[in-house]
């Protein structure tokens, strides 16, 4: 259909609502002549007194949960000799990530095998002790010496172990492995094939588990009386226009941030199929619903017209009326009306403008 025909098919029926009531005499439209057709589609709902509701909408971001990253700063330096993961890749928990050359690392190893030779040279002189114990040639104190000295030499050999596993796996010839110490994704690298890393340089690697996201929320201080732990929230993103995540408010900061000047509310989100990414910025719904009572009728009853709101009342069955309302908030499809209208009134919310446009013409 043109807009011509649309626009004269409004003006017809602009011009019998009007011609019908000016021949009846009687106000708001009312005459039993008006097109049957046209009051068929006319649908009116009641205002009714509800519970009046706040919707606050807010800025947050995803951040990763700090519980479940990690980090890794080597312990010492080295030489990366070799990578086995790129950034984003999926990992295991001790799965090899990389392999570094350190010269601490080959000191340690070339003491540890020097301390494996003695404790072979241990085991045997103790067999030695042990078997003249036996024939009552050399007495109990020289055989605890014997053993004493075994134990601490293995006590050294597993110092060193125990050492050498904080900083990797032994591969032989100064080579050692890095691990994954967590599952979850690598959402930062610096280890590069040849690169230098030491205690003093950034993290070689970062691993997050992403199935637990933070989204973090900017409160101002004018909205703070609104905000409150356990409230219900609903989370929109960029990324899913058309999705709603749901969540709640965990925890609230008591502390203002001193650069944003915002309190920081906290919301977990269980995040399995991995839709929430961290950065990625977010719109906060709150809703809060409050113990006032309020008349609401649906928005798209209100008409605006020389800067006032009205609506079209049905007054009884063909008798319409065009009414002055104040708003006072609203929330989704609702709007609050404080004055100009009463409880039970049937407000027109298909046809309204059309009504509307003939009232104006009376």
């Amino acid at each position: 259909m043109t807009m011509q025909k649309i626009i004269s098919i409004i003006i017809s029926i602009v011009t019998v609502l009007s011609s019908c009531n000016s021949k009846s005499g009687q106000s708001g439209l009312e005459n039993s002549g008006i097109n049957e057709t046209f009051l068929k589609n006319v649908k009116t709902v009641k205002a009714v007194l509800n519970n009046r509701q706040q919707e606050l909408i807010l800025t947050g971001k995803v951040e990763y949960d700090p519980d479940k990253i990690i980090s890794y700063v080597p312990l010492i330096s080295g030489v990366i000799d070799r990578t086995y993961f790129s950034l984003g890749d999926k990992v295991q928990k001790g799965q090899p990530l990389f392999d570094m050359r350190s010269t601490e690392l080959s000191a340690l190893f070339s003491e540890k095998i020097s301390l494996e030779a003695e404790e072979k040279v241990a085991e045997r002189e103790l067999r030695t002790a042990q078997s003249m114990f036996d024939d009552h040639i050399l007495s109990e104190k020289e055989l605890l010496e014997a053993k004493g000295k075994l134990m601490q030499t293995q006590a050294a050999i597993n110092k060193i172990k125990s050492d050498m596993s904080v900083y990797g796996t032994d591969k032989g010839n100064g080579i050692f492995t890095v691990n994954a110490p967590m599952s979850g994704y690598v959402v930062s690298k610096k280890a590069l094939s040849g690169s230098t890393i030491s205690p003093e340089s950034e993290p070689a690697f970062s691993i997050a588990d992403l199935t637990t996201v933070w989204v973090t929320v900017n409160v101002y201080a004018s909205d703070l009386r609104l905000v409150r732990e356990g409230m219900a929230v609903e989370i929109m993103t960029l990324s899913y226009p058309d999705e709603v995540f749901y969540g709640k408010i965990n925890s609230l900061s008591q502390v203002f941030d001193p650069e944003e000047k915002v309190l920081k509310a906290r919301i977990i989100m269980v995040n399995n199929d991995l839709k929430l990414k961290p950065e990625m910025s977010a719109m906060v719904i709150l809703k809060d619903e409050s113990h006032i009572r309020a008349l609401a009728i649906p928005s798209e009853a209100l008409i605006f017209d020389d800067n006032q709101y009205f609506v079209v009342v049905e007054e009884k069955s063909g008798s319409f009326a065009a009414k002055n309302v104040v708003p006072q908030g609203h929330i989704g499809k609702l709007s609050y009306i404080s004055s100009g209208l009463y409880e039970g009134e049937n407000v027109v919310v298909e046809s309204q403008l059309l009504i509307y446009s003939g009232l104006k013409e009376e």
